[in-house]
C-alpha cells in the first residue's frame, strides 16, 4: 500500500501524539523489520508493522488511522518480543485505535471493533471473558445468528466453552482497571 505523505506542523503533533499515548520512543526503530517477519498477520494485511513505524517516522499523520492494521492486528505482542530496541508496537496500534475512534476514522470491513467491544465488555462485567455471552451478543449484533452453529455442540462437549459465566476473578480489580483507563482517555466505548 502506498501512502503519500505531505509534511507539515500537524504530522509533528501526530507522531508526538502517539507516542505520548504509546509511551514509546519511534526513533529508536531503525528497520530491522523483525517485527513484520513474525508478524502472524504480515501476509493479510496491506501496511506491516515495520512500515507504520517508517511511515511514522516520516511523518505520516491521520492517513495511517485507515491502515488495516489497526482493526487487524492481534495484539500478540510477537512483534513486540522480536524488537531489539523493545518497541512496544501493539501499544502504537492501541494508540492508533484510540485516535482513529476519537477521531472518527474509516472503520474496518469486518466486525473486529463490534466484537472487540463485546469481549472487552464480558470481561469488565465477569472479571474474566465469558465466552458464551460474548458470542451470543457478536451473533446478534452482527446478525449472523445460525453461522457456525454447528459447531457449539461440540465445542461444549469437548470443554472449549462454558455455559456458566466465570467464577473467581476479581471483579472490583477489573472495574477499576476500566475505570482508570476510561480517566486516562484510553478505548473504552
Amino acid at each position: 500500500m502506498t501512502i503519500r505523505i505531505t509534511k507539515h506542523k500537524a504530522t509533528e503533533d501526530f507522531l508526538k501524539l502517539v507516542q505520548e499515548k504509546a509511551d514509546v520512543n519511534l526513533s529508536s526503530c531503525y528497520q530491522c523489520k523483525k517485527c513484520s517477519m513474525g508478524c502472524p498477520v504480515a501476509d493479510l494485511i496491506k501496511l506491516p508493522p515495520s512500515e507504520v513505524i517508517r511511515g511514522l517516522q516520516l511523518g505520516a499523520g491521520t492517513e495511517l488511522l485507515n491502515t488495516d492494521l489497526i482493526w487487524t492486528c492481534l495484539s500478540c505482542e510477537t512483534c513486540y518480543s522480536r524488537c531489539p530496541n523493545q518497541i512496544n508496537f501493539p501499544a502504537v496500534i492501541d494508540a492508533l485505535k484510540s485516535i482513529a475512534l476519537e477521531k472518527g476514522a474509516a472503520k474496518p470491513a469486518g466486525d473486529a471493533p463490534l466484537f472487540n467491544r463485546l469481549f472487552l465488555n464480558t470481561v469488565k462485567s465477569y472479571g474474566r471473558v465469558y465466552e458464551l455471552l460474548a458470542i451470543a451478543m457478536y451473533k446478534l449484533g452482527t446478525g449472523n445468528l445460525k453461522q457456525d452453529m454447528g459447531k457449539f455442540p461440540m465445542m461444549l462437549k469437548k470443554g472449549k466453552i462454558a455455559i456458566l459465566p466465570p467464577s473467581g476473578a476479581n471483579k472490583d480489580k477489573m472495574k477499576r482497571i476500566f475505570s482508570k483507563s476510561a480517566q486516562n482517555k484510553g478505548t473504552e466505548k
